[in-house]
C-alpha cells in the first residue's frame, strides 16, 4: 500500500498536478468552544465603532450610512415577497422569487444595521418582519442555480439575524422558526459544496459558516470551513503552489490540460491569478468577497485565517485584480490580452484586515478601495462594507 501511494504521488508530481490528496486538505480551524455573537462578518466591536463614527459625523462612515439609508433596502414601507419555492435557472432564467429573496435578505441586514446605529426600533421590527415572512413560507430552492441562490441569500440572512437576536432589546418571538428555516431549507442545499466555478462553492461555504454560527452548529462549521480552505487554495494561485494551481480532489482535474481548461484557458500562473480571472472580474469578485467574509467571521470566532495562506491568497488576489481594474495595460499572456473588469464593492473587508490590521502594503487595492467609497451593495450578497469595515480597528 505504501509503495502504491508513493508511486501515485510521484506520478502526480511528474505530471505537474498539485492537488490536495484526499483527506489532506489544509488544516481548518475547529469551531470555537463558545460561539461569539453577533459574529457573522461583523462583530459587536465593529458595529460599535461604526455607530460612534456615524454619530460623530465622521467620514467616510457618515456618507456610507447616508447612502445606505437612502437606498431602497432601508425603506420602512418595504413589503416582504416570500415564496414557498424559489426557482432560479442559469442567468436568472427563470427568476421565480430569486431577486425577491436576495433583496429581502439584504433589506433585513440593512434594517438591522440601521437599528444598531440609530436605535430606532422601527428598523429592528422591519428586519424581523422580513425574516419572519420568509421563515413562515419558504420550503425549497429549485432549478440549476439553486445552490448558488441558496448561498447568496444564506450568506445575508444570518448577518441580519445575529444583530437582531443579540443586540435588539425587544422580542423576536419567531427566532426559533427562522433558525429551523436555516437548518432545514438552506444548510442541506449548500453544506456538501459544488464542483462548479469556484465562486459558487465559496459563496455556499460563506453561507454555511454564517448559518453554523447562528445555529451554534460546530459540526457544520467544521465541515464548511474545511471545504472553504480547500476551495480557497484552488481558487487563487500562489507561486508557492508549484507549476500548476491546487485542485479540489472531487473535480478530478488530474492533468495539466484539464486544469488549464478549468482556468478559462489560462496557462501562465502568477501570484493572485484566480480560477475565474479570464472569465470576468465580476464573478472573481464574488469569490474574493466570500473569502474575505469567511476569514472575517473566523477571526471574530477566535481563529485568524488572515495570517495563513487564506490571507496571502486574498492579499494577492485583491492586488492583482485591483491593478488591472485601475487601468494597467493587459499583457498578451494574460487571458489573451483582454480582461472584463468590474470587480464590484468587495475590497473593504480584505483591505482593512490585511493593510490596516496586519500592515501589508496594498497600494493598488488601497487606491481602488478609496475610489469605490462609500461601497454600496452588489444586490446579491455584498452590502455597506465601508460602513461596517472601512478603516475599522475593532
Amino acid at each position: 500500500m505504501r509503495r502504491t501511494a508513493l508511486l501515485t504521488a510521484a506520478a502526480a508530481l511528474v505530471a505537474g498536478v498539485l492537488a490536495w490528496p484526499a483527506g489532506a486538505a489544509p488544516s481548518a480551524p475547529a469551531a470555537p468552544a463558545a460561539f461569539v455573537h453577533p459574529g457573522v462578518t461583523v462583530s459587536k466591536g465593529q458595529l460599535d465603532f461604526a455607530r460612534s463614527q456615524v454619530t460623530a459625523g465622521a467620514q467616510p462612515w457618515k456618507s456610507a450610512f447616508d447612502q445606505m439609508m437612502a437606498s431602497r433596502y432601508a425603506d420602512l414601507n418595504r413589503t416582504p415577497r416570500p415564496r414557498a419555492v424559489v426557482e432560479c435557472g442559469s442567468y436568472s432564467n427563470p427568476n421565480h422569487g430569486c431577486t425577491d429573496e436576495r433583496e429581502d435578505a439584504i433589506a433585513a441586514y440593512t434594517h438591522a444595521l440601521a437599528w444598531y446605529v440609530t436605535r430606532d426600533e422601527r428598523h429592528a421590527r422591519k428586519a424581523i418582519e422580513l425574516m419572519d415572512a420568509w421563515s413562515a413560507v419558504i420550503r425549497d430552492h429549485t432549478n440549476s442555480n439553486a445552490p448558488l441562490q441558496t448561498g447568496w441569500a444564506g450568506s445575508t440572512w444570518p448577518r441580519a439575524a445575529e444583530i437582531i437576536k443579540y443586540t435588539y432589546t425587544g422580542t423576536w418571538a419567531n427566532s426559533g422558526r427562522f433558525a429551523t428555516m436555516l437548518r432545514t431549507v438552506y444548510l442541506p442545499e449548500i453544506i456538501n459544496g459544488s464542483n462548479s466555478n469556484g465562486n459558487w462553492e465559496l459563496s455556499m461555504m460563506e453561507a454555511a459558516v454564517g448559518i453554523s454560527v447562528f445555529l451554534e452548529d460546530k459540526a457544520s462549521y467544521d465541515k464548511a470551513m474545511a471545504k472553504f480552505r480547500t476551495r480557497t487554495a484552488a481558487y487563487v494561485y500562489l507561486e508557492s503552489d508549484g507549476a500548476l494551481p491546487k485542485t479540489v480532489p472531487s473535480q478530478n482535474l488530474d492533468t495539466r490540460d484539464k486544469i488549464v481548461k478549468y482556468w478559462q484557458g489560462q496557462s501562465t500562473f502568477v501570484n493572485g491569478l484566480s480560477q475565474e480571472t479570464c472569465r470576468d472580474f465580476t464573478h472573481t469578485g464574488y469569490g474574493l468577497s466570500a473569502i474575505s467574509h469567511v476569514a472575517e467571521t473566523s477571526r471574530i470566532q477566535g481563529q485568524d485565517l488572515y495570517g495563513t495562506d487564506v490571507g496571502e491568497r486574498l492579499r494577492h488576489g485583491l492586488g492583482f485584480h485591483a491593478k488591472y481594474e485601475l487601468g494597467t495595460a493587459v499583457p498578451s499572456w494574460l487571458c489573451g490580452g483582454s480582461l472584463k473588469p468590474g470587480l464590484g464593492p468587495v475590497t473593504e473587508v480584505g483591505h482593512n484586515a490585511l493593510a490596516n490590521r496586519l500592515g501589508h502594503a496594498m497600494t493598488n487595492t488601497g487606491t481602488l478601495n478609496q475610489r469605490g467609497r462609500p461601497a454600496g451593495s452588489n444586490n446579491l450578497f455584498v452590502a455597506w462594507e465601508t460602513l461596517t469595515h472601512g478603516d475599522n480597528p475593532a
